[in-house]
C-alpha cells in the first residue's frame, strides 16, 4: 500500500456497512496518510485485488509487537487482522472467503503464526458466523475502548 491509497481506503471505510463493521468512519478511527508512511515491523497492510482491480483491504497485526499492546499480553507467535471488502458490488460473491485464506496463508507460512486473533463486533453476527466458517472459535466478549467485542480465535493447524 502506498499513500495513492488514501483517497480508495477513506471511500471504503465510508461506506455504511464497512463503518459499522470498523467502529465508524475511517476519519473517527485511522488516520490513513499517517499510517501509510509509517513502516513498523509488527504491521503489514495489504489491498487485496480480484482480477488486478482493487476491491478489500487486510491488515496483518504482529499482536505481540504492536505498540497500543491492543491484544493486551499475548503469546509469541500470535497475529490479529483486520479485513474488509470495500465496495458493496464485491461483497456476497466470495471475495472475503477467498482473501480471508490468503492472508490467513500468509499470516501463518510468512510470519509463522501460531495463532491468529479477530474481533468483530458482538452486533456483527454475518461476520461471526463467517469467521466460524473458516474455523475461528470463539475466546469471548471483551470492550476495546467503545467497541464490545466478540475475541475469536484459529490455531496454526497441521497443514499450515
Amino acid at each position: 500500500m502506498t499513500i495513492d491509497d488514501v483517497a480508495l481506503l477513506v471511500r471504503w471505510d465510508d461506506d455504511p456497512d464497512v463503518a459499522a463493521a470498523i467502529g465508524g468512519r475511517s476519519a473517527d478511527w485511522y488516520d490513513w496518510p499517517a499510517e501509510l508512511i509509517r513502516d513498523v515491523p509488527w504491521r503489514e497492510l495489504l489491498v487485496a485485488e480480484d482480477e488486478g482491480r482493487p476491491i478489500g483491504f487486510v491488515q496483518l497485526i504482529d499482536a505481540g509487537q504492536e505498540e497500543s499492546h491492543y491484544w493486551g499480553d499475548v503469546e509469541p507467535g500470535t497475529w490479529a487482522l483486520d479485513i474488509w471488502i470495500g465496495s458493496p458490488g464485491d461483497r456476497g460473491r466470495g471475495l472475503g472467503a477467498e482473501v480471508m485464506r490468503m492472508a490467513l496463508a500468509r499470516v501463518f507460512d510468512q510470519h509463522d503464526a501460531e495463532v491468529v486473533l479477530i474481533d468483530p463486533s458482538v452486533d456483527n453476527r454475518r461476520a461471526i458466523a463467517f469467521y466460524g466458517r473458516l474455523g475461528f472459535e470463539t475466546v469471548g466478549v471483551r470492550e476495546f475502548g467503545d467497541d464490545e467485542c466478540l475475541v475469536m480465535r484459529l490455531l496454526r493447524g497441521p497443514t499450515d
